[in-house]
């Protein structure tokens, strides 16, 4: 075996080989009885001999039977003392001396003897990692300790003149007896290891994983669930309840009566309390008469409880149901969660009672009720104060199909309802009294209209009011549109757009410029068609020239017929005036300051502007004549 092979040895391996080993030794005779035979060497006193280092590693055995000679020569330790270090493997006495007798002590007080053989062992298996043949040297580890075993062998002939079978025979039967219990591991609290050992001790070995527990069997399967079947998820654990009570509602405290007053071991439910308290009930599945969960008890496996509860017939069902039907307050509280004392007293026996909960759990423990039923009835308690429709589906019918079966009653007692009401009627007119003859009177005549329209009332100024001039203009602008459509029928302002309406209003203010207070008429008129002031300016100028159509001759551009406007031409060449450049309507000057265009309405308006800027503004009167409406701009022949 190579030095890696025997590193690779487990400690127990190694006694059993030194067992066998031990067994195996040949019996060698014994030395011829003296006279006066010497007195047995004090072991205790006795030196042990180290192993030479040519001589190869040592044998696990022999580190172990050198420590329980030294376990049991050691004289007894106070208990305040530490533990006595092992030696190290290096002082090994030879294998020939013979054991400690089997009725001395195994050793010292407060050291086991299995602590110091796994001392041993692990001391020898440290040395022989650290101390391997050189390169060079001839054989191998298992030469060396065949070596080693051949030189050891002479010692034992001759150790207190013992046999050599008896020392064989000796040797394994303590070591035997040592090392029953030396590969159990100590407590953690153990300290017989020593504080600061002497030499290098290699350290333990890994302890193995510990398994991992087994997984919890659950009945979750929301897959499976449905409106007769429902799976609830496992209440975490912790103190429940208030007042000293598991539930918090009169229903789910009416079940856990139920459960309480139906037991026979009052300890068995205290117990079954405190496993529901911590978590130990499972996911908790709810079937028409049959609550079934898994309850982790004092086992690894935990235990298939189910709790049976009698569903109601038909007959019970309608009598629920025309009772909840019957008042919109029930259905109103079951939607809410809520359970209506009148409607669990409408002679359905809807709660449980005393005895009517049977219970049936997989342990071997036959009290009525278990502790593993208890903690389910328990948790149920929980399930019935969260939703009182895990009691209506416990008893036989789910939440969908109550609620149809409600709102279907509810619909048709309401027909019935109106069907049996008498209509009340209804006021109005009967139809052949609308539709008979009849005579209107006739309608009174008409009063005269005012020959004028009358002067609105004037309107105070108030600081960071409306304008009052604004409002007195306004109001006598209605007053005489209303005299205009009362006197005509006809309101010609009516048809004007909000552009030019805006300009009648704004032409309409008396007075003439720009002055500060026009201005911000103009800036507000402005503002509110999406005009600028100037814009609003120059349309104000083309409505007091010619109204309607003075403000369409401003905007239109357009081609007159051949008629009127070809023969200005030649009347303007009349008057001494030069020849106008036309365009479209338009007759300009050649100098660029004077502009006739011609309206729809048949009319010349003049137009002027500084020369060569090409900004056309209204002037003058319009005239059938174009010379006649260059005359009423008041220049002279030459500035024309």
């Amino acid at each position: 075996m190579t030095a890696e092979e025997e590193r690779d040895v487990s400690p127990a391996e190694a006694v059993r080989r030194a067992l066998r080993a031990a067994r195996e030794r040949p019996e060698e005779p014994a030395p011829a009885p003296t006279q006066s035979p010497a007195p047995s060497p004090d072991l205790s006193q006795e030196a042990p001999r180290a192993v030479p280092e040519s001589d190869g590693p040592f044998r696990p055995g022999d580190a172990a039977r050198a420590a329980l000679r030294r376990t049991a020569q050691a004289p007894p330790a106070p208990e305040e003392a530490p533990a006595a270090d092992v030696p190290a493997t290096a002082d090994v006495p030879p294998t020939g001396e013979a054991p400690a007798a089997a009725d001395e002590p195994r050793g010292a007080a407060g050291v086991r003897p299995g602590d110091a053989a796994r001392q041993a062992l692990r001391a020898a298996r440290a040395q022989a990692r650290q101390a391997p043949p050189e390169a060079g040297e001839p054989g191998d580890a298992r030469s060396a300790r065949r070596t080693s075993r051949a030189g050891a062998r002479p010692l034992a002939t001759g150790t207190a003149g013992r046999p050599g079978a008896r020392v064989a025979d000796a040797r394994a039967k303590d070591v035997r007896t040592f090392l029953a219990d030396a590969f159990r591991m100590p407590p953690e609290t153990d300290t017989t290891e020593p504080a600061e050992p002497t030499e290098p001790v290699a350290p333990a070995e890994p302890a193995a994983p510990e398994p991992a527990p087994a997984p919890v069997r659950s009945m979750a399967a929301p897959t499976r669930d449905g409106d007769h079947r429902h799976t609830y998820p496992a209440f975490p654990p912790g103190p429940v309840g208030s007042g000293g009570g598991f539930a918090e509602t009169w229903w789910g405290n009416a079940w856990v009566t139920a459960l309480e007053e139906g037991a026979l071991d009052a300890k068995r439910l205290a117990r079954g309390r405190g496993y529901a308290e911590q978590g130990h009930v499972d996911a908790i599945t709810v079937t028409p008469g049959l609550v079934l969960a898994y309850v982790r008890g004092s086992r690894a496996r935990p235990y298939r409880v189910q709790v049976r509860l009698r569903t109601l017939g038909e007959e019970d069902w309608e009598r629920f149901l025309d009772a909840a039907a019957e008042r919109p307050g029930h259905i109103a509280a079951l939607l809410d969660k809520e359970m209506p004392e009148s409607l669990a007293d409408c002679g359905v026996p809807l709660l449980p009672g005393p005895g009517d909960l049977a219970p049936q759990c997989s342990c071997p423990d036959h009290g009525h009720p278990c502790k593993h039923v208890a903690a389910l009835c328990y948790q149920t308690a929980r399930l019935l104060d969260a939703d009182p429709f895990v009691l209506l589906l416990l008893r036989g019918r789910g939440e969908r199909e109550l609620l149809d079966a409600l709102s279907r009653r509810s619909a048709a007692r309401a027909a019935r309802a109106a069907q049996e009401q008498e209509p009340e009627p209804v006021p109005g007119v009967r139809a052949t009294d609308a539709l008979a003859a009849r005579r209107l009177p006739p309608l009174p005549a008409p009063l005269p209209a005012p020959l004028h329209p009358e002067q609105p009332p004037a309107y105070p100024s108030v600081p960071n009011g409306p304008d009052s001039f604004a409002l007195d203009q306004l109001a006598s602008d209605a007053a005489v549109r209303a005299h205009a459509l009362l006197t005509t029928g006809h309101d010609e302002i009516g048809e004007l757009t909000l552009w030019q309406d805006a300009v009648r209003l704004a032409a309409a203010r008396p007075g003439s410029g720009l002055t500060a207070t026009s201005r911000a008429l103009y800036t507000s008129l402005a503002s509110a068609v999406g005009r600028t002031p100037a814009e609003l300016a120059r349309a104000v100028a083309a409505w007091r020239q010619g109204g309607p159509d003075g403000l369409a001759v401003l905007e239109d551009v357009w081609d007159p017929p051949a008629g009127r406007f070809d023969r200005a031409r030649p009347l303007l060449r009349a008057a001494d005036l030069p020849a106008f450049r036309p365009w479209r309507n338009h007759l300009t000057h050649p100098r660029g300051h004077v502009q006739l265009r011609f309206g729809r309405d048949g009319l010349w308006y003049p137009y002027e502007s500084e020369p060569g800027h090409d900004d056309w503004w209204p002037r003058g009167t319009p005239d059938t004549d174009p010379v006649g409406a260059l005359t009423g701009l008041g220049g002279s022949a030459d500035d024309l």
